[in-house]
């Protein structure tokens, strides 16, 4: 990579909650940032020295100029969250496929540099062992995570026949302040702002789910490990290594939500078919090949989102 103090940087879905988080790391390190976002005006989240355009990145027209300014491109944009892809699997890849696709091939052209967001969480499917390595066998149970797989395998295409030099993340579940609850994604803020506002915490099966989850400041700084130092071609995984259900992380929210008057209720429901039953994450290549590693204990993340919630009206 060039100098980075008069690097450009493009963050395709820069506007969203991992992205607002990393435009910021980005614009501290000395870069000049340039977010494509397909909201009309960029959100009030986005830092203040960030150009915004909007537009859709699966347009040539309006991404190519872009690419040609840009030398590192960081690709976060998906259309679609696992809920909405088991609903309508075609739409899943009509609406994230093709533009992605695109992407590539106009990367590898101009000779950028590409950080390739994916999910850690959907294309492995059930583990046969914890944590999981990058080398674990991927077989996804939902349409966005054979979708998600399925651009990783087009990087790959790109990367050996065209010499895109591109990267692959593999985050595990990020959460933290900025996160809005009830969209489909973020069970931690979803969950403690049904707690704030009196209802009850819904989790799928006994217990729910075992997940990683890790903090949105330490994704996005393992974006940047990987953008700075991450080797062309690599996969790597980002996540904390640490698995909880549910239920775990519904208890570590108990004592956060009594501060506030709040008693957390759940209500169990069916387990769904595109949930695996457990996914966490070894990161150790990332720490291995850039010297990553996450900062933000649990603890210190549930009580940040928390009060980002309260201050934001979510009770």
């Amino acid at each position: 990579m060039g100098d980075v103090v008069s690097c450009a940087t493009l963050v395709i879905g820069g506007g969203g909650f991992i992205g607002a988080c990393l435009v910021a790391m980005l614009i501290s390190s000395g870069r000049r940032v340039t977010v494509l976002g397909r909201s009309a005006a960029p959100r009030p989240t986005l830092h203040v020295q960030a150009e915004y355009v909007a537009g859709d990145f699966g347009c040539a027209e309006v991404i190519r100029p872009l690419l040609v300014a840009h030398p590192e491109v960081v690709h976060l944009a998906y259309a679609t969250v696992p809920k909405t892809s088991y609903d309508n699997p075609l739409g899943d890849l009509l609406e994230n496929l093709p533009s992605t696709v695109q992407l590539f091939a106009l990367a590898a052209e101009f000779g950028l540099r590409l950080v390739h967001v994916s999910s850690g969480g959907t294309v492995y499917g059930e583990a046969a062992i914890l944590p999981i390595t990058e080398d674990h066998a991927t077989h996804p149970i939902s349409p966005y995570g054979v979708t998600k797989l399925t651009l990783e395998k087009y990087a790959h295409l790109y990367a050996v026949t065209r010499g895109l030099d591109v990267v692959c993340l593999r985050p595990a579940n990020a959460y933290g302040e900025g996160q809005r609850p009830f969209t489909g994604q973020g069970f931690i803020a979803t969950a403690m702002a049904s707690a704030l506002r009196n209802d009850p915490v819904r989790i799928f099966g006994t217990s729910g789910a075992i997940r990683d989850y890790i903090h949105v400041h330490d994704i996005a700084s393992g974006i940047m490990a990987a953008l700075d130092r991450g080797e062309t071609g690599s996969i790597y995984n980002l996540g904390s290594g640490i698995g909880r259900s549910n239920l775990d992380v519904v208890e570590a929210m108990v004592p956060l939500l009594q501060e506030m008057g709040r008693v957390v209720r759940t209500v169990h429901e069916s387990e769904r078919p595109f949930d695996v039953r457990a996914n966490v994450l070894d990161s150790g290549r990332l720490v291995g090949h850039t010297g990553w590693k996450p900062v933000v204990g649990f603890e210190e993340g549930l009580l940040r989102t928390r009060d980002w919630l309260i201050g934001h009206h979510h009770d």
